[in-house]
């Protein structure tokens, strides 16, 4: 009886150690996803803390946004848009020149003022109006000076377009600007400078992906003209020699048919004999 109960307990209390391990177990796990959680954050943290980081986070979202809808030569990274400089902007659209050789290109460079967008949107959750001013006017002033910037190194038409994109990779902070009065209006008419978020520059992306389309159709068609008008010259020729050896064909046609008359009538007068 005691040997039973022995074994009895020996079991039980065998299971709850399982049971206790499994349970330690799980916490483990748990706090292990939680640390690499915490170093996610924390990765992401330095990224939008750091400036360099930051712009270079959104230089890879704009270029996977030109990859998804353009080709790989209608773009370009680090190109110098203007003669004789050093200047290198992130992208640039490779558009069609005039002469048909050179191209105009098109400069995007992608803006992040985290900072300062933080500022605005603390402002408005603590609805404070003279921090809100004062984020309001450094994130315009921002702008200008980045649009500024763009402009003065990058555009040069005729090598280039004669207005540039900024791009702004979060659609949070387009919206902000978008809520500027006259902020994005000024910027393209004194500056030249259009401002563009994801959605934005992707809808300017596709209307620049069906003009090109449109532009090869263009280009095929006139080659099916050129050859078109080739092949009417060539029937054209063909004709006149097709003229030429029926006019050379005639007089022995000519020929042959007074011979056949002459064969008939020699014909007619053997039989004639023959009677």
């Amino acid at each position: 009886m005691d040997e039973k109960l022995h074994a009895t307990l020996e079991q039980r209390l065998g299971d709850s150690f399982r049971l206790v391990s499994d349970r330690l177990e799980q916490v483990h796990r748990g706090l292990g996803e939680m640390q690499t959680l915490a170093t996610g954050v924390g990765d992401l943290k330095r990224v939008l803390s750091n400036v360099k980081t930051r712009g270079t986070w959104g230089e890879v979202q704009l270029d996977a946004l030109l990859d998804q809808l353009l080709t790989a030569d209608q773009y370009a990274r680090n190109v110098a848009t203007r003669p004789n400089r050093n200047d290198r902007v992130e992208f640039a659209i490779r558009l069609p020149g005039a002469d048909g050789q050179q191209p105009v290109w098109l400069p995007i460079d992608a803006k992040f003022p985290l900072e300062d967008h933080q500022r605005l949107v603390d402002a408005q959750e603590r609805n404070d109006p003279a921090a809100l001013e004062l984020a309001t006017r450094a994130l315009e002033g921002r702008l200008r000076d980045e649009a500024r910037k763009i402009r003065d190194k990058y555009v040069e038409p005729p090598y280039t377009t004669d207005f540039a994109i900024l791009y702004l990779p979060t659609e949070g902070l387009y919206a902000e600007v978008l809520r500027r009065p006259g902020l994005v209006d000024g910027l393209q008419r004194d500056l030249r400078i259009c401002v563009a978020g994801p959605t934005t520059l992707a809808a300017l992306l596709n209307s620049l992906q069906m003009g090109f389309r449109t532009l090869a159709i263009e280009r095929r068609s006139s080659e099916v003209w050129a050859v078109h008008g080739a092949v009417k010259t060539e029937f054209g020729r063909f004709g006149e020699v097709l003229e030429a050896t029926r006019r050379k064909l005639e007089p022995a046609a000519s020929s042959s048919r007074r011979a056949g008359a002459s064969s008939r009538r020699a014909c007619a007068r053997g039989r004639s004999s023959a009677n």
